[in-house]
């Protein structure tokens, strides 16, 4: 096989990965807190049809449970801990999620827009 055939394609494949690379990192990224056992914010406001990144920071020193059963999501955060969650894409609308562990407290909605 000619070096620069072999070339092009390493150039090629190089690339396509960059690319691919690319794409994913497109995703919306969207911050939410645990802070005295509230989300913060309440309410969450996303991009319809569209595949979001949640990055969930627990600023308690307990663990606590995103859960969600509209979002199909549920994730033990530890104490002072971040955790990534990935939802949609959604359709317009309200979607409801809760801390199992402080349900009285922790609450909150996710708008799909």
């Amino acid at each position: 096989m000619p070096t620069t055939y072999r070339l092009l394609t390493a150039a090629l494949a190089l690339s396509a990965g960059m690319f691919c690379a690319s794409a994913v990192a497109a995703e919306p990224e969207f911050g939410l807190a645990i802070k005295n056992h509230q989300f913060e914010p309440a309410e969450l406001k996303v991009p319809a049809g569209k595949r979001v990144k949640l990055v969930v920071h627990n600023q308690d020193s307990t663990p606590e449970e995103f859960e969600s059963h509209t979002l199909n999501r549920e994730k033990v955060i530890p104490g002072g801990a971040k955790a990534t969650i990935f939802i949609g894409p959604l359709k317009p609308g309200r979607y409801a999620f809760f801390g199992e562990y402080n349900e009285a407290t922790a609450k909150g909605v996710v708008v799909a827009e």
